[in-house]
């Protein structure tokens, strides 16, 4: 049960990186209905985090990527105007590139968008979605720097 659950949900989320551009959802359900926001969702029971990233991504988004670390965790905490927790979420975010598909909304989602990294912040996106694409950028970074030493 996902609204007033026992315990926290663990999901995974997904900074899909194309050189200067990120690919962003708008999320079709609560809690965080018509919020831009990154691929992603709820692991499912026996399935590795990583499985997970990369069903969420075809799932949502239409595309097959290849990941390359987890970037950070986001807990996603929302209480209801009693305090009671409503949501509660625990959100591993991976970076990731593309392999194959074509970016196109599917389950869960209402849109999806390729936004150049300097667009994010005029978006009406999540809590910490900015700056989760930073670190993912970073991270990216490092890895095409370590890609060219010898």
């Amino acid at each position: 049960m996902r609204e007033y659950p026992a315990a926290p949900l663990v999901g995974v989320g997904v900074v899909v990186v194309d050189g200067d551009r990120v690919l962003l959802v708008r999320r079709g359900r609560p809690p965080a209905q018509g919020k831009w926001s990154l691929p992603g969702g709820l692991v499912d029971l026996g399935e590795p985090a990583e499985a997970a990233a990369r069903r969420e991504v075809a799932e949502e988004c239409g595309l097959d990527v290849r990941l390359h670390g987890l970037v950070g965790f986001v807990d996603r905490i929302v209480r209801d105007p009693d305090e009671r927790v409503r949501y509660h979420y625990l959100l591993l975010d991976f970076l990731a590139t593309p392999v194959a598909g074509e970016a196109r909304a599917g389950s869960d989602v209402d849109a999806v968008r390729w936004v150049a990294v300097e667009h994010v912040a005029g978006l009406d996106g999540t809590a910490g979605l900015e700056s989760m694409i930073r670190r993912a950028l970073a991270l990216n970074a490092a890895r095409l720097a370590g890609e060219g030493e010898p």
